[in-house]
Formats: C-alpha cells, sequence, structure tokens
C-alpha cells in the first residue's frame, strides 16, 4: 500500500509539469501607438482625455508606471522595440527620411534579430500591421521575419494610417489565425501627425477648445481601435490564452503655435498630448520624452488590477520577454540589450541588472531637450552631452519628474563619474558609419554619395568635417553654438536649395544644427 501511495504522489507531483509542457503557446498582441503620452490615459489621472478600453485593460492586467522606450523619437524607437538591441547599434540614431547622419542606414539590418523571426521558427504565425518606419529598400517584410504584412512608411503591401483600415486588418489576421498560435504587431497612427479625427469623435467633444476637441477626438479614435482588437479576440474564443501589450514608440509630440494645417489633417497646433508631469515631450531624452504607457493583460497569468510602479522595464526587454512567454531561448548570437522580464508580467517581483541607454542630437537651447546622451542604473538616471560637459543627476524614485530644482549632481560627484563614464563609453561603441550593406545604391535616393563617403578607402573623406567647423563658427553669430536656418540661410546666402539642405543636416528635426550635425 506504501508503495502504491507513494507511486501515486510521484505522478500528482509530475502533474503540472506534464500540464506545463502541453500547455498551448500565447497569442502575443503588441499594440504600439505613435506619440501618445504617458499622460493620455484617464486611469493615468488626465482629466479631460478619455480612455474607456484602455483603462478596462488595464483593469484586467498589469499597468506598469516605469516602462522606458529607448529613443524619443520613432525609427530608433521601434528599431530597439523589434531587436532587443539599443537602436545606435545599427547607427539609427533619428528618424527615416528626415536625416541621414553618417552612421544613420537607409534600413534596419534585416540579418538582425526580430521577435516575430524567432517565434516564426517556433511555429508563430507572425504579422505586422500599421506602420512600419525602419526604413525602405532591398529587404522586404518577410526578410524580419513576417508571414503577413500590410504597412504605412515601409515596404510591401499598404494599410491606409486613419480610418480603421489597421485594426479591421488585425481583427482578419486574429480571425484567420485563430487555431494556431501567432504574433502580430498592431503599430498604430494615433497621436502622431497629421491629425485625422473621425466625425464622430469630434462631435463628442465638441464642447471642449478646438486643440483639446482635436488632440481628444484623436485619442478616443485610438482607443476605439484596441478595443477592436480585443473585441476580435473575444469573438474567437482565444481572449485568455493571448498575451496583449499596449504602449507608444515616445512621448506627446511638441505643440507649435500657428501650425494649424486643414481640417481633417490638423497640424501641432493641435499637440496638447500630456506627460503625466514628466519633463520633456518627443525628441527629449528626459523621462516625457522615452517615459510611457505599458499595459499588459495575459489572462490566468497577469495578475488583474495591479499597478506596478517599482520594476523598471524598457524596450530591448520585449524580444527577450516575448520569447520566454512563447517557451523561446534566443539563440546567443543575438547579443541583445535587455533582460527577460516574464516574472514582471506574472505580477512576480524581479529587479533590472542592467543599464539603460539614452542618445539623440538634443536642443541646447532648450532646457528641456538639451541631452544628447542618458543612462539609468537602479534609481539613478544621468544626463549629459556629448562631451560630458554639462550633466544633471536624479533620482527618478524620489524625483519621477527630474525637476532641475532637485538635480543632485553636485551632491554625489562619485555617482556623476560613474555615470557619465559608462554613458560616454558607451557612445563610443557605436558605429560613426553606416553599414554599407544596409545603404541604398540607386541613383536619386540620396544615399549613393554617402555610400561612397562611407566606404572610401582613403583620408580625404574626412576633410569636410574639419572644413566645415571653419564656417560652423562664422555663421552662428550668436554664439549659442547652434545654428538656426536663418543663420544657415545667412551664410549661403544665394544658393539654391538652402532649407531642404539644413534639413538634411537636422538629424533630430528641432530647427536647429548642433556643430556635430553640422561638421559630420
Amino acid at each position: 500500500m506504501r508503495t502504491i501511495t507513494f507511486i501515486a504522489a510521484l505522478l500528482l507531483a509530475s502533474l503540472p509539469n506534464v500540464q506545463a509542457a502541453d500547455a498551448p503557446k500565447p497569442n502575443i498582441v503588441f499594440i504600439y501607438a505613435d506619440d501618445w503620452g504617458w499622460g493620455d490615459l484617464s486611469c493615468h489621472g488626465n482629466t479631460w482625455l478619455k480612455t474607456p478600453r484602455l483603462d478596462k485593460l488595464a483593469s484586467e492586467g498589469i499597468d506598469f508606471q516605469q516602462f522606458n522606450v529607448l529613443s524619443p523619437v520613432c525609427s530608433p524607437s521601434r528599431a530597439a522595440a523589434m531587436t532587443g538591441r539599443f537602436p545606435g547599434r545599427f547607427g539609427i540614431n533619428t528618424v527615416f527620411g528626415v536625416g541621414k547622419p553618417p552612421e544613420m542606414p537607409d534600413w534596419l539590418d534585416p540579418k538582425a534579430p526580430t521577435t516575430p523571426r524567432l517565434l516564426k521558427a517556433a511555429g508563430y504565425r507572425t504579422g505586422h500591421l500599421g506602420k512600419w518606419h525602419l526604413g525602405e529598400g532591398k529587404p522586404t517584410m518577410a526578410d524580419y521575419g513576417f508571414d503577413e504584412s500590410a504597412v504605412y512608411h515601409g515596404p510591401g503591401p499598404k494599410v491606409g494610417p486613419s480610418g480603421n483600415d489597421i485594426p479591421n486588418r488585425a481583427a482578419k489576421f486574429i480571425e484567420a489565425n485563430k487555431d494556431r498560435p501567432f504574433y502580430v504587431n498592431v503599430w498604430l497612427h494615433e497621436s502622431h501627425l497629421a491629425h485625422s479625427p473621425s466625425d464622430e469623435s469630434m462631435a463628442r467633444w465638441k464642447h471642449l477648445d478646438p486643440r483639446q476637441q482635436v488632440y481628444a477626438a484623436v485619442i478616443t479614435d485610438g482607443d476605439n481601435k484596441v478595443g477592436m482588437i480585443l473585441d476580435a479576440l473575444e469573438r474567437c474564443g482565444i481572449a485568455r490564452n493571448t498575451l496583449v501589450v499596449f504602449s507608444s514608440d515616445n512621448g506627446p509630440a511638441k505643440l507649435k503655435e500657428g501650425d494649424k494645417g486643414d481640417p481633417g489633417k490638423y497640424r501641432s497646433h493641435y499637440n496638447v498630448g500630456e506627460t503625466g508631469g514628466l519633463r520633456g515631450q518627443k525628441t527629449s531624452l528626459f523621462e516625457g520624452g522615452v517615459r510611457v504607457p505599458f499595459i499588459v493583460r495575459w489572462p490566468g497569468h497577469a495578475p488583474a488590477g495591479l499597478k506596478n510602479d517599482a520594476t523598471v522595464l524598457a524596450a530591448v526587454d520585449l524580444l527577450p520577454t516575448f520569447c520566454a512567454a512563447a517557451g523561446v531561448t534566443p539563440p546567443t548570437d543575438a547579443n541583445g540589450d535587455g533582460e527577460n522580464m516574464l516574472p514582471a508580467l506574472k505580477g512576480e517581483s524581479i529587479q533590472r541588472t542592467r543599464p539603460i541607454f539614452w542618445r539623440i542630437n538634443g536642443n541646447k537651447k532648450d532646457p528641456n531637450f538639451w541631452p544628447d546622451l542618458a543612462v539609468r542604473d537602479g534609481d539613478w538616471k544621468l544626463v549629459t552631452t556629448f562631451d560630458g560637459q554639462k550633466v544633471e543627476l536624479h533620482n527618478l524614485k524620489s524625483n519621477r519628474a527630474e525637476d532641475v530644482a532637485k538635480d543632485q549632481s553636485k551632491d554625489h560627484p562619485e555617482i556623476v563619474a560613474r555615470l557619465k563614464k559608462q554613458a560616454l563609453d558607451w557612445n563610443a561603441t557605436l558605429p560613426s558609419k553606416a553599414d554599407p550593406a544596409c545603404v541604398s545604391k540607386d541613383q536619386g535616393t540620396g544615399s549613393e554619395k554617402r555610400s561612397q563617403e562611407i566606404e572610401s578607402p582613403t583620408p580625404t573623406a574626412k576633410a569636410p568635417v574639419k572644413d566645415r567647423n571653419v564656417p560652423f563658427n562664422r555663421w552662428d553669430t550668436n554664439k549659442d553654438h547652434l545654428l538656426s536656418l536663418a543663420e544657415y540661410q545667412a551664410g549661403l546666402k544665394g544658393q539654391d536649395y538652402l532649407e531642404a539642405r539644413f534639413k538634411s543636416f537636422d538629424a533630430n528635426a528641432d530647427g536647429n544644427l548642433t556643430r556635430e550635425e553640422f561638421v559630420k
């Protein structure tokens, strides 16, 4: 009898492992909004924007309060989310199609590790619907691991950014693949320019002032699109076995007085998104530019209604975490910069062990947009310039808003020295020239001349860098170490296409040229 009992106990003890092994692989839906600020949700305390579907999603899962994207602008942010690597490792430090510094390729390296490729190899059906903005050229979406795609700002079959084209395509993908595991990116347009709110949403918010009306309508449209995707999961009976993540590629875009656009194509005059009290916005390395919503729903795994303000997550964690959820081990040559944070998605306590790094060309004229580099290690975050001459140090646990009055750089010189060295050393490892394999050779693209400079073995290609310091100093008439468009035009008075040439240097599209942007 004891023997039988012992054997029965062994069988019962092994049963959970058998069930775990036989459990179906979870579907993964990654919804990535565009320029949607941390404070642009009613569940984050916004008083005039309403996001009932996202609020409900948060109530059914975990609302992570400390999630960072790895760039305050679109393309590099998306590169990190796709590959699990800091975007600077690919030379992607600005937006495709806006500026072309020497390290900037024309497309994301198709040999880079990507979540869809790894999951596809494990039997997942993979899809991408919506914005891409990781370059166009030789690679197809299939080269990045996608079975199906419909995109804008990218290669292959197209999808419209406005209206319900993207969520409708997502619903069809879900319905077609409901009987097998799938991974799908649904990358929405809201709340990027040009704002194209629906008539229904505009009517709903007609009592607000014109700026708030347009932006509230856009957020309502985006919230409704999230709802359409969630409804498709329910209709197909697969919501309980689906990991849903909602996030945004960077913080809310800046308002620009007078830039109104046209009805139905409203522009930056209506950019009144909120950061929830965080400093900076899109293009800034302060938290308002890089801390964004991150909501996870995974029934049976993620506890419902949990607000996690302790765990530090970053976009480079998505690849290893999604792979872990799917039971996939990334190859050793993936060389990821992120961590497997799956325990956090299950409501468990986990502490980050690796620092987070950022790079952008900051706007030195603006006190909320000046940093070029940033590093976070634990609760400490340091921002600095490329030369390390200016720094701020903030403890994000006690000063999430990075209030300049609470800058602790003078109080903790040892922490400043350590973190500044980390940031500068990390930046020194990043490529200064684009990978020739990821640069277009086609005439008329603006890339052929640049690729020749990259591949040239002679030292003469460096001469313009030295030469441009001279006009930079001469044209910088107000001596603020920046060139405005007016200063640039005055310096080259009478020449053609000056505004277009100015924009080709302006890597971060802030309307000013730093010395680094100009002399490269």
